[in-house]
């Protein structure tokens, strides 16, 4: 099979952390993170959710700006707007990643595969990873492959401080 009709495109997000003790739920890669009933103030404070209009998703957004920019229809902010009374206010990442798909396809574009590389230190990707690749999977209704690496500590992922993501996608037209 010819691959001269696909397109690639590339997204990244970055986001900080909420503020120790805000309560916001931390939401990464299409699922709920939630804090181990077990755990200590500490490791709570690892579950802090992800500031943004949105939900805070850095995994899901940077596979709509993957799609979106394989597809030239733009980026996040062109769809779903910036700021608190913009449309993808308090939106879920994989409802944000279903609209974007269908948006791509109203404009003739079939997402065909995809992957995103989670760049932070917490929360641990890979106890969870086959669940997040189902549930991005699921929304771009094709292959979601998902990674994660650290930066060993260096910049504001390595300190804790926020996450990021890094996406690729192809789509081809129909």
């Amino acid at each position: 099979m010819a691959n001269d009709n696909l397109l690639i495109g590339q997204g990244f997000d970055a986001h900080r952390f909420a503020e120790p003790g805000s309560g916001r739920p931390l939401w990464l890669a299409g699922l709920h993170w939630p804090v181990p009933e077990d755990a200590d103030a500490v490791q709570t404070a690892r579950y802090e959710g992800i500031e943004g209009d949105s939900d805070g998703d850095v995994a899901a957004h940077a596979l709509i700006d993957a799609v979106l920019s394989a597809a030239g229809l733009g980026d996040i902010g062109s769809l779903f707007g910036v700021g608190a009374g913009a449309h993808g206010a308090g939106m879920h990442g994989c409802e944000m990643l279903r609209e974007t798909v269908a948006f791509v396809r109203d404009h003739g574009y079939e997402p065909s595969s995809a992957s995103v590389a989670i760049i932070g230190n917490r929360p641990k990707i890979g106890t969870r990873r086959a669940e997040a690749e189902a549930a991005l999977s699921e929304a771009m209704g094709c292959r979601v492959s998902v990674t994660a690496t650290t930066t060993d500590h260096m910049g504001f992922t390595g300190r804790g401080e926020g996450i990021a993501a890094i996406a690729t996608a192809l789509v081809r037209p129909v």
